[in-house]
Parts: C-alpha cells; sequence; structure tokens
C-alpha cells in the first residue's frame, strides 16, 4: 500500500510538473482527443497486424512446422531404409560368406580327389614298375647261373692254359663246371 501511494503522488506531483511547464500529453483538456486516436491508431494497428502480419506470421509457422514434420517423416523412411539396407548388406555378407565356404568345401573336396586319384595312379604305376623289376630280377636271377657257369668255364680254361700253358678242352671244363653248379645251385638260389 506505501508503494500505491508513492506511486499516486508521483504522478500527480508528474501531472502538476506537466502543467506547470506545459506537456500537453498530461493536460486533461487534451485526454479526450488522445483516447480517440490512441483508440484509432490501436484499431488500426489490430485489423493490419490480425489481417495481414499475424496470418502471414502463422502461415509462415505453419509451413514451417509441416515442413519440419516432413522433414522428421523423410528422416524416419530414410531411416527405416538405411536399416533395410543395413540388413539386406548383412543377408549379403552373409550369404558370400556361406558361398565362400561351400566353394572352399567343394574345391576341397575336388582336391582330396584329384589328390587320391593321382596317388592311385602313381601307386599303380608303382606297382607296375615292381612287378617289371621283379620280372627282371627274376629273368636276371633265371639266367645268371647260366652266365656263371659260362663266367666260371671261360675263367677256368684261361688260368688253365695260363698254369700249363697249353690248350685245354672246354668241354671237359664245362662238364666239371655244370656238375658242380648244379649240386650247390639249390645253395645259392633257393631252388
Amino acid at each position: 500500500m506505501g508503494k500505491f501511494l508513492f506511486l499516486s503522488i508521483f504522478l500527480f506531483s508528474a501531472v502538476n510538473a506537466a502543467e506547470k511547464v506545459g506537456m500537453p500529453q498530461l493536460d486533461t483538456e487534451f485526454w479526450i482527443s488522445q483516447i480517440f486516436w490512441l483508440a484509432i491508431t490501436f484499431s488500426i494497428l489490430f485489423v493490419l497486424l490480425s489481417k495481414f502480419i499475424l496470418p502471414k506470421i502463422s502461415a509462415n509457422l505453419e509451413t514451417r512446422k509441416s515442413l519440419i514434420l516432413e522433414n522428421i517423416s523423410t528422416a524416419e523412411k530414410r531411416r527405416e531404409e538405411s536399416e533395410s539396407k543395413i540388413k539386406e548388406y548383412n543377408e549379403i555378407i552373409k550369404k558370400s560368406k556361406n558361398e565362400a565356404k561351400n566353394l572352399m568345401n567343394q574345391a576341397k573336396i575336388k582336391l582330396m580327389k584329384d589328390i587320391n586319384q593321382k596317388k592311385e595312379m602313381l601307386e599303380k604305376d608303382l606297382t607296375n614298375e615292381i612287378q617289371k623289376v621283379e620280372i627282371e630280377i627274376q629273368e636276371f636271377r633265371n639266367k645268371a647261373p647260366e652266365k656263371i657257369n659260362k663266367i666260371a668255364v671261360e675263367t677256368s680254361t684261361d688260368l688253365l692254359q695260363q698254369l700249363i700253358g697249353a690248350d685245354v678242352n672246354s668241354s671237359s671244363i664245362s662238364t666239371i663246371v655244370n656238375d658242380l653248379s648244379s649240386k650247390k645251385i639249390g645253395k645259392y638260389y633257393g631252388n
């Protein structure tokens, strides 16, 4: 209440001071015309604001709001699209990994088949070679006593000729060598 009293005293003293100084705004004689022009000015300002300026501002705000909502919905759609693209990408990666794994397994199986085939072919070739060599060894073994006898006859004939100094009958030496070799053949060749 003390403030109100102070304010009223201040205004009253201001009005008295204005009347003395001559401020027309505070002169009661001009108040009606001032109120009239105030009402007209504010009415015109109100009409201008309400009919022209405020509708533009609200249209701008509505446009802005709709644009923001549209941008938000577009962003949401794009986010969903990107999530679906990421899922597709992950599926493609998963498929690619599975395909690569399958291809690796198929290549591994094919490689193992090739290795086994080559191994079998090599084993067959080795078996054939071993058989050939065994046949050759058996042939050498079968021919060896004859060759040994022939070498023994030739060597014995040469030795006797050198020892005696005369020609020796090779048929008698051959008979002796054949006789000795037939007795010892089982011992050396397992027959």
